[in-house]
């Protein structure tokens, strides 16, 4: 029998592309580096649409999950008390506890082939050093959540769900760690891959009883007993540099969702 066990052990082998060295200096430069082919830096903007829909509500605690490298969690720290960033990857936390621990983060960008030039990042450039002292970083699943990581006025899901080996299983759950009015926000390309999730997991992307089931249709249909859609589906661009000559150029798709008072 196959377990969620089983798919998460297999899953993990399958995700060593996030513990390459070269995909970390990539993840480097998409949060700290230059912004390329006139588009924002894309978890600062994940960031500040956080910050915007939550005009007006408490600003205590905020869960940025799937956190990679950490940009997003320092921003969102421009205006939480306490910010807890997790990541699956051990890579990208050590960069993160890094950047939090000494302020600056140094790495190698590729140009191409073998040839790279020298980069530093520091939060002061950004200023973002002040948030340090708000955020701490933890490596974790964000299928299998530790207890403590609960009471969040906002969660923060930013390109998550289309690599996890059971997203419905995070998405049925997720409201526990939230507080009563808070928010949950997802964004994501919805970029569904059999090495990351097995097809049978995915929210969306797929034919259901002869109709198009699109990834936001299982998302309305998974968060709907506890949650609200606040805002309609918007997109936010995204450029990720490999080398000089070589650009990702995607799109995430952005839903806000309210957590319903239970009772």
């Amino acid at each position: 029998m196959i377990t969620n066990t089983t798919i998460k052990e297999t899953i993990v082998q399958k995700s060593a592309f996030y513990e390459d060295d070269g995909t970390l200096t990539q993840y480097l430069e998409f949060h700290y580096g230059e912004q390329w082919h006139g588009e924002a830096n894309f978890p600062r903007a994940l960031a500040l649409a956080a910050i915007d829909a939550m005009d007006g509500r408490t600003l205590n605690r905020a869960l940025d999950i799937g956190c990679g490298c950490g940009r997003t969690s320092f921003e969102l720290a421009r205006v939480f008390a306490q910010v807890d960033g997790i990541d699956f990857s051990g890579k990208f936390i050590e960069q993160c506890q890094t950047m939090a621990r000494d302020r600056v983060v140094r790495y190698a960008r590729v140009e191409e082939g073998a040839l790279v030039t020298p980069q530093e990042r520091s939060l002061e450039s950004l200023d973002l050093e002040y948030t340090a002292e708000r955020v701490a970083f933890h490596q974790g699943d964000a299928c299998d959540l530790r207890p403590e990581f609960t009471g969040y006025d906002l969660v923060l899901a930013g390109n998550l769900i289309d690599r996890l080996y059971d997203p419905s299983l995070f998405l049925t759950r997720i409201h526990e760690r939230l507080n009563d009015d808070g928010l949950l926000l997802i964004a994501s390309p919805y970029t569904w891959l059999e090495e990351y999730t097995p097809r049978e997991k995915w929210v969306g992307g797929f034919q259901k009883d002869g109709e198009d089931y699109t990834t936001f249709d299982g998302l309305r249909d998974l968060l709907t007993p506890h949650f609200t859609l606040l805002i309609e589906p918007r997109t936010l661009p995204f450029v990720i540099r490999e080398t000089r000559n070589k650009f990702q150029y995607s799109f995430s798709e952005l839903t806000v969702w309210e957590k319903r008072r239970e009772g």
